[in-house]
């Protein structure tokens, strides 16, 4: 009896201790990560780092130094050499660590054992980054966070350089536009598209920048930033109005950059320039970014004058990919639909836009036209995102690589408040005047509420 009672006493603790890491693992995976899975993947790593190297084909026979070494100090069997692993640095999300490849070893097979080492050292991933020749880095994840997206708090802000989303390494995505000028956004409807684009409305509010857009939807999605935008056109009239005149301010700062060119001989090469980066402060026009919603419904027709009109529309928006990135214009086009079929201009438009960021659509053929040219492989994945989880996307650009990125929940509120504190930077572009859009003041004696971003969750 007496052993029957200490046993219950002992037994209930360790229960509710159990059942605590349960719940802590299921609702709260980062707390989980920190107090039970670091000390536990450590401690595997650590103790297993040697066998689990060999197992996986990542080691390599000894030199005959070190062989004639063993041989002659002890009488120990001369085992293969793993990688020469750094320090474990812990973080939030997971453990890092960096590696020194043996001689005749590659990244790409550290990268090819990426889902043995997972299952060894019981993380929820592993991936693999180049540092330096002969030295990779393995990021481990402890648990999935684009489950309960928590972006990073430490972020450094830049000019057009905006945090958007967190990659499935526990990394930000960042749409850097001086990087990646243009982009493709694709989209269905509830599949977090519109979240990705308040995202980058409200970082790029806070910029001393211009903010134009077209939004074919009557300005559903775009005009709750009003009073942040230069200029705003609601359907294609309109639309076919402000292209040339973007198209003028693009030519304008090209006149601009080669005044600045041919000025005297005796000038250093470094102030002669040719994009608007190169000019002086004082000089520089400021960059104008323009928003694309429903990209489609430009070059839908219903008569011959539409196709026209549609024609000219469609060319516009060619050259500002083709030559806006030197005047310091860029392009974020977005739709629910990107095919060939759409009409003439499509595909050449697409070829323009070097990023590419692909949520859950439709049809297979969009997924094809958002990434088929680029990564054959993310098409895959991006069929596969499945509706329960909006925000979920696939990224990629022209080099080839990509990855998957979810965003987290900001409501159309927080985002709106952004742009209306942000009013005052709106700069002052006269060619963009008659297409400013009226924004109605916040009424002082009932202020909006500022809404607090929270995560999206399953």
């Amino acid at each position: 009896m007496t052993d029957l009672t200490t046993l219950l006493e002992v037994g209930g603790p360790v229960a509710a201790l159990g059942g605590g890491a349960a719940y802590a693992r299921a609702r709260h995976p980062g707390v989980y990560w920190s107090t039970v899975g670091l000390p536990v993947s450590t401690v595997r790593l650590l103790s297993s780092y040697g066998s689990v190297m060999e197992a996986c084909g990542l080691t390599v026979a000894p030199s005959r130094l070190r062989v004639l070494a063993v041989k002659a100090t002890t009488r120990r069997e001369v085992r293969p050499v793993p990688p020469r692993r750094g320090i474990i640095r812990p973080t939030t999300t997971g453990l890092r660590v960096r590696l020194r490849l043996a001689p005749g070893q590659e990244p790409a097979d550290v990268a090819a054992s990426a889902e043995r080492l997972r299952h060894a050292w019981g993380v929820h991933a592993v991936y693999v980054t180049t540092v330096k020749p002969g030295v990779v880095e393995l990021r481990l994840v402890g648990f999935d966070v684009l489950r309960r997206v928590r972006m990073p708090r430490k972020l450094r802000p830049d000019l057009l350089r905006v945090p958007v989303a967190l990659r499935e390494d526990a990394t930000p995505f960042v749409r850097d536009y001086r990087t990646v000028p243009h982009q493709l956004t694709l989209g269905a409807t509830l599949s977090g598209k519109s979240m990705y684009l308040r995202h980058l409305v409200a970082g790029l509010a806070r910029q001393p920048i211009a903010l134009v857009g077209i939004d074919c939807k009557r300005g559903v999605e775009l005009a709750p930033f009003a009073p942040r935008l230069s200029a705003l056109a609601t359907d294609p009239e309109q639309a076919a109005e402000l292209l040339p005149v973007l198209i003028k301010e693009m030519e304008d700062r090209y006149d601009l950059i080669k005044a600045r060119q041919g000025i005297a001989p005796s000038t250093p090469d470094e102030e002669i320039t040719s994009d608007i980066w190169g000019l002086p402060e004082h000089e520089r026009p400021v960059p104008v970014v323009l928003f694309v919603d429903e990209v489609a419904e430009l070059f839908l027709v219903a008569t011959r004058k539409d196709e026209e009109r549609r024609d000219e529309m469609v060319t516009q928006l060619i050259r500002l990919a083709q030559l806006g990135r030197a005047a310091g214009i860029y392009l974020e086009v977005c739709g629910q639909r990107f095919g060939a079929e759409l009409g003439k201009g499509a595909t050449m438009l697409r070829a323009q836009l070097t990023g590419r960021v692909c949520h859950r659509v439709n049809d297979e053929a969009s997924a094809k036209m958002a990434l088929g040219d680029i990564a054959p492989e993310a098409v895959s994945a991006a069929c596969a995102i499945a509706p329960e989880r909006p925000g979920l996307a696939v990224a990629g650009d022209t080099s080839g690589g990509w990855s998957r990125i979810r965003t987290p929940y900001l409501s159309l509120g927080a985002a709106a408040e952004t742009c209306r504190e942000s009013a005052h930077l709106v700069p002052d572009l006269p060619a963009l005047k008659p297409f400013r859009p009226d924004a109605p003041l916040q009424p002082a004696e009932t202020p909006s509420p500022v809404l607090r971003p929270r995560p999206v969750t399953d």
